[in-house]
């Protein structure tokens, strides 16, 4: 019984770890999905899921700086006609120091938040940022 349960484990883990590689996106990504092709809905609620995603994604969200974003536009993401709002921000690293500020691209799928992409230069090139005020208010 208890060889069984010791393989039963290790393949979970095997399973677990396979099912996390397919998280990792094209260099300087993070992919959740890849799907919904054709015309794509506005992300109506942008904003929203912006910072619901960003307690998590950043190391601390609270005291975030010179925090912009751009509406979302529609740009080609790895082949695939995708909205995407670009923000900028400084946010404290984990010497608890301002690090300069951040670019990124933050695709959506279907109207949900779906990738951000970091190196995101080319992506976000002719944004129109405006202040983003609900983001410089994070809390945990």
């Amino acid at each position: 019984m208890r060889l069984n349960l010791q393989n039963a484990i290790r393949a979970a883990g095997v399973l677990l770890s396979f099912g996390l590689s397919a998280c990792a996106g094209p260099s300087g990504s993070i992919a959740f999905t890849e799907s919904a092709s054709g015309p794509q809905p506005f992300p109506t609620n942008y904003r929203a899921d912006l910072l619901a995603f960003l307690r998590t994604y950043l190391n601390d969200p609270v005291g975030v700086r010179s925090a912009s974003v751009a509406e979302p536009v529609q740009r080609t993401v790895g082949g695939n006609m995708r909205y995407v709002a670009c923000i900028r921000y400084s946010a404290k690293d984990f010497n608890n120091r301002y690090a300069p500020v951040q670019e990124r691209g933050i695709a959506f799928v279907d109207g949900r938040l779906d990738r951000v992409v970091e190196n995101s230069a080319e992506l976000c090139a002719g944004a129109n940022y405006q202040p983003f005020p609900e983001m410089e208010k994070m809390t945990r």
